[in-house]
């Protein structure tokens, strides 16, 4: 006869397969869970919404993740249930993000995130407990405040965007950056691309550079898997600052080792191909060969990203229209590539390989790209 799970079980069996890119099965597990607890003991309810929340994301419901996370908030209105018993900010800063208002009702969510950690983290820095070592402690802490300048950035984000009418929004963003700045001692990478988007649009361009500089050196020696190195999504926005701000370079070594990550990325192959583009424009008066090959790497590049677009069922019309749009002026500028498939030749994808002052090669024609 077949042990019935216990609560515990059954929510330690769901956080293994979620982990384990099982979402499916990880909702069958945690509904059971749901459905064994009291729903009005926080203490039992709240870690069980929390995942079906998490796991809803995961499966792209986004209607059912909020849902859940606001049902967790009346239960936890202010964040300040403990943590380790389900409470605590994440419910905040996920409805902050899933919210269909956006603008000011974000921002309200985000402040509820940004209050509860400020709570977690005197908690803390206050905490004499001897069960918990120093060393974990300030692991702790260093996490929250992590979490705490992004949430701030998150805030700053949003003005940036759905709330840039605002008569403040400015100043806002300037307070808000200038505060999360503040909360780490060692300033992060997201802090500080947020920081280089606020003086972009500002018109600051030396300061911005300055910024994405210090962003990029804060990792780019670390390993793949080292968690000091900023996830794809911050990765992917640090590349578009990047060519924003005129350093399509430093963008194009930032693309490559995401195309390295993961290989499958319908825009970290666009943004390479258009990345190259503009540098092709910059060469095109004065360095012929540098010129011709970014024009090579850019139509190889963009045309990688349209298969993978045709392949996948990617969704994103804008970023197809603008590929397309490239593509044609690459095929005017260059002649259209001769038919691979007839002449028995398969597809090579070059790769990234540097330049500096025009006398180095921009791609690589020796190597296909490989596999990551």
């Amino acid at each position: 006869m077949k042990t019935r799970e216990t609560p515990e079980q059954l929510y330690a069996s769901a956080v293994e397969l979620l982990e384990q890119s099982r979402a499916e099965e990880a909702l069958q597990k945690a509904k059971r869970l749901w459905s064994g607890i009291r729903h009005d003991n926080p203490s039992e309810a709240l870690p069980a919404l929390n995942l079906l929340g998490d796991i809803s994301v995961e499966l792209g419901d986004v209607d059912t993740a909020r849902a859940y996370f606001e049902q967790a908030v009346t239960l936890d209105p202010d964040g300040t249930f403990p943590e380790a018993m389900g409470g605590g900010a994440e419910k905040f800063l996920w409805l902050a993000q899933l919210c269909e208002e956006g603008g000011k009702a974000s921002v309200e969510w985000f402040e509820r995130g940004v209050k509860a950690l400020q709570h977690e983290i005197a908690a803390l820095e206050s905490s004499r407990s001897p069960s918990v070592d120093a060393e974990t402690l300030l692991m702790m802490r260093v996490e929250k405040k992590r979490k705490l300048a992004n949430a701030l950035c998150g805030i700053v984000e949003v003005y940036m965007t759905d709330l840039s009418w605002e008569d403040d929004a400015e100043a806002r963003c300037e307070m808000l950056v200038t505060e999360a700045m503040g909360v780490e001692d060692e300033t992060s990478p997201e802090v500080l691309q947020t920081l280089a988007s606020v003086r972009l649009s500002q018109e600051r361009k030396d300061d911005a550079q300055a910024a994405l500089t210090r962003s990029i050196d804060s990792w780019k020696g670390l390993e793949p898997e080292d968690p000091a190195v900023p996830d794809f999504a911050t990765r992917i926005s640090l590349s578009r600052l990047l060519m924003e701000a005129g350093m399509e370079q430093e963008a194009m070594q930032v693309l490559q080792r995401l195309v390295t990550d993961d290989d499958q990325s319908v825009e970290a192959w666009y943004l390479g191909g258009w990345c190259q583009y503009l540098l092709a424009e910059k060469f095109k008066e004065d360095d012929p060969a540098p010129f011709e090959l970014a024009m090579k790497g850019s139509r190889n590049w963009l045309k990688m990203a349209l298969t993978l677009y045709a392949q996948l069922g990617y969704e994103d019309e804008r970023l197809f229209d603008h590929a397309m749009e490239l593509v044609a002026g690459l095929d005017r500028v260059m002649g259209p590539e001769k038919a691979k498939a007839e002449a028995g030749e398969e597809d090579e994808w070059e790769e990234w390989d540097g330049i500096e002052d025009g006398d180095e090669e921009i791609v690589d024609e020796d190597e296909e790209m490989k596999d990551s």
